[in-house]
C-alpha cells in the first residue's frame, strides 16, 4: 500500500508565502521519495469557519458539511507535512482552527514540520509540536526553519516575493521527509486499528 503524506498549507492570507514553500515540499518529495504519494492540503481551498461543530471534535460526530469534507480528507492520510508561518510566536489562526475541528483523524499519523518567517518559524513549530502530541501525532525531531531574509528575494515587503531556500534547506527536507515517512509507516498497525 502506497504511503500517502498531506502537506497541510497552514496560512490562508492573501498575498502568502506558505504556497511555494508548499510547492517545493511536494516537488522535493516527489523527487526524493517517488513510491509516496503527495498532496496538498491548502486550508484556503476548504474555508473553515470558526470551529462551529456542537460536538467536541473527539466524540466524532460531525454535523456541518464543510466539517466532514475536512474529515475526509485529512484521514486519508497517513503523515503530514505542515508548513507554517510563525505569527506572533506561534502558529496561524487559521492552522489551529483546522487541526482543532478535528480528533481521531490525526490519532497515530506521523508529522514534519517545515517553518518559514523572519526567525525561521522555529517559535510555532514548537509550539505546533506540543498541540499535535495532544492529538496523538508523532513529530518527528528533524525540521526545516527558512528565513524571509536568507531564503525569499523580497524587494516589497506587501508581496510575497520570490522563494529561493538556500541549498543546504533541500538535504534538510529530505531527511524531514523520510523521517515522516518512517514514523507514519511503523504506526501503521495502530492507525488501522483505531481507523477500524
Amino acid at each position: 500500500m502506497t504511503t500517502k503524506i498531506g502537506i497541510v498549507l497552514g496560512s490562508t492570507r492573501p498575498g502568502r508565502r506558505g504556497r511555494m514553500v508548499a510547492d517545493w515540499v511536494a516537488k522535493t518529495g516527489v523527487e526524493h521519495l517517488p513510491e509516496v504519494h503527495f498532496d496538498i492540503l491548502d486550508l484556503a481551498d476548504f474555508g473553515l469557519p470558526l470551529l462551529d461543530e456542537p460536538q467536541p471534535p473527539a466524540a466524532g460526530q460531525y454535523s456541518k458539511h464543510h466539517t466532514l469534507r475536512w474529515s475526509e480528507a485529512v484521514g486519508g492520510y497517513d503523515g503530514f507535512v505542515f508548513v507554517t508561518p510563525e505569527y506572533n510566536r506561534s502558529i496561524t489562526g487559521a492552522l489551529k482552527n483546522a487541526i482543532d475541528f478535528l480528533y481521531a483523524e490525526w490519532n497515530h499519523t506521523a508529522a514534519g514540520c517545515v517553518g518559514y518567517g523572519v526567525q525561521g518559524a522555529t517559535r510555532a513549530v514548537e509550539h505546533l509540536r506540543l498541540i499535535l502530541s495532544e492529538l496523538k501525532v508523532a513529530t518527528v525531531r528533524s525540521q526545516v526553519s527558512l528565513s524571509l531574509f536568507g531564503d525569499f528575494t523580497i524587494e516589497d515587503p506587501t508581496l510575497p516575493g520570490a522563494f529561493t531556500p538556500q541549498a543546504h534547506h533541500e538535504r534538510t527536507l529530505v531527511t524531514v521527509l523520510r523521517e515522516t515517512v518512517e514514523w507514519a509507516e511503523a504506526l501503521q498497525e495502530l492507525r488501522a486499528g483505531a481507523r477500524a
